[in-house]
């Protein structure tokens, strides 16, 4: 499918991200597939393609989170939407333990599960890079103070 955000607006998401995924801080010269637009609430489900709804992402967590808004977490197990760029403040739903991205409430646990942010290959990813001083980054720390 033909993307309908033009390039000028992939530059107006990826700059203000520092080029780093928004979800789980890795930056796009690291991410094996790059990063890309993901639109926050899919256009599946009526999200446009305005930069409020544009988020910057690494292809796992975009193929991951897909077309969804959200997912059961908790005991007893209830709805709760995703992390959204630009509603939430990444150090608010998460918070970086070692290369694990830890959530901090429900927001960040239906994220992490979903997005499955601390998978088994995805800490691997995130510990060699730390390992060479790439994660996270400094554009990732900048990030995480916005």
């Amino acid at each position: 499918m033909a993307s309908d955000v033009s390039l000028r607006s992939r530059r107006l998401v990826a700059e203000p991200a520092y080029h780093v995924c928004e979800y789980c801080l890795i930056h796009e010269d690291d991410a094996f597939w790059g990063c890309q637009v993901d639109h926050v609430i899919s256009r599946r489900h009526g999200g446009g393609s305005e930069g409020d709804n544009l988020a910057w992402a690494c292809g796992l967590c975009n193929n991951n989170k897909g077309t969804d808004l959200g997912t059961r977490v908790g005991k007893p197990s209830r709805l709760v939407r995703l992390f959204h760029p630009r509603k939430d403040r990444w150090t608010v739903c998460f918070r970086l333990e070692g290369v694990r991205i830890e959530s901090s409430n429900s927001i960040g646990a239906a994220t992490e599960k979903l997005l499955k942010l601390n998978e088994e290959n995805r800490l691997h990813e995130r510990d060699v890079l730390a390992q060479s001083g790439r994660f996270p980054t400094i554009e990732a720390l900048a990030r995480m103070k916005e």
